[in-house]
């Protein structure tokens, strides 16, 4: 009877290990899976930008099996911080916050951009009755610059002025005003609130294109010589969620094409090529001359 009762005993605990390994088993088979976070500077419409990038991570998705979601950021520099941090993995960053973003984190790569991000340019726009015509004329003037963290609504632009002898603290009417965004730039303008401003050229054609803006309230006047913006710069990824990992991102963004127009259009391209950390060095200059990074 002792001798059965023990090997009952045995028996037991032999069923309780076996249960606990299968249940291990399958809290490991239901364990969630990490998510590739990606994120975007809010450059213009919210929910335009959320639209495009939502379906951009649905692809990136489809095309690595990784899940992917897009996390929306306030502004320029909470973007910024959130890359530092390691909560967005994949951000489309503008040249100044792509500099920034990898100045923190140095194994950090600038991976892609669109053809035009080669040849940038900045578009100065004025009340279309106000008589501006050229950069010298903006002496006196109410202006309003996009984001304080803007390549091409404030950096490049504020580089330009000051090779034309203005300095926008000094010389304008009051200080210099920051729209938080491109679109924004534009408004302000058009509604009279600001005489003149800078934005983005991409968004300035697409907002001209798209009858957004009154060409007889607004007008362009300058467009600024070429430098290298936008582009992908993809975080320290491959430790969480796999080697090769970067290369698969890259290479599904690189493969972006017709079959993803209908959110590609935001970005005013039809398709992203190759670039490099490197092709920055200038606007990284910049911003140091300028006080804006050390």
């Amino acid at each position: 009877m002792k001798a059965f009762k023990i090997g009952f005993i045995l028996l037991l605990m032999v069923l309780i290990t076996a249960c606990g390994q299968d249940n291990s088993a399958d809290n490991s088979d239901t364990q969630e899976q990490e998510t590739f976070k990606i994120g975007a500077i809010p450059d213009q419409d919210a929910a335009e930008l959320s639209r495009s990038m939502d379906g951009i991570a649905d692809y990136i998705a489809e095309e690595t099996g990784l899940k992917v979601e897009y996390v929306p950021s306030v502004d320029y520099s909470a973007l910024v911080t959130a890359f530092d941090r390691g909560e967005i993995q994949l951000a489309w960053f503008g040249g100044l916050t792509g500099v920034q973003a990898r100045n923190l984190v140095p194994e950090a790569e600038a991976i892609a951009q669109r053809p035009r991000d080669e040849e940038f340019t900045s578009v100065f726009i004025a009340q279309s009755d106000a008589g501006i015509e050229s950069l010298e004329d903006l002496e006196g003037a109410s202006f309003t610059f996009g984001s304080e963290s803007s390549t091409s609504g404030h950096l490049m632009p504020r580089h330009f002025l000051m090779e034309a002898g203005i300095t926008p603290e000094e010389d304008f009417d009051g200080v210099p005003n920051y729209s938080g965004s491109h679109d924004k730039t534009y408004k302000l303008v058009e509604s009279g609130a600001f005489t003149a401003g800078v934005l983005s050229e991409a968004v300035w054609e697409s907002a001209v294109i798209d009858e957004k803006v009154d060409p007889s309230k607004v007008k362009a006047f300058y467009t600024t010589p070429e430098y290298y913006d936008y582009n992908w710069t993809i975080n320290t990824v491959d430790d969480t969620f796999g080697d090769g990992t970067k290369d698969k991102v890259k290479e599904a963004i690189l493969n972006m094409g017709s079959g993803q127009a209908d959110y590609l259009d935001l970005f005013q391209t039809d398709s992203f090529i190759e670039t490099q950390n490197d092709n920055y060095k200038d606007i990284e200059e910049v911003a140091k001359q300028l006080g804006i990074i050390k």
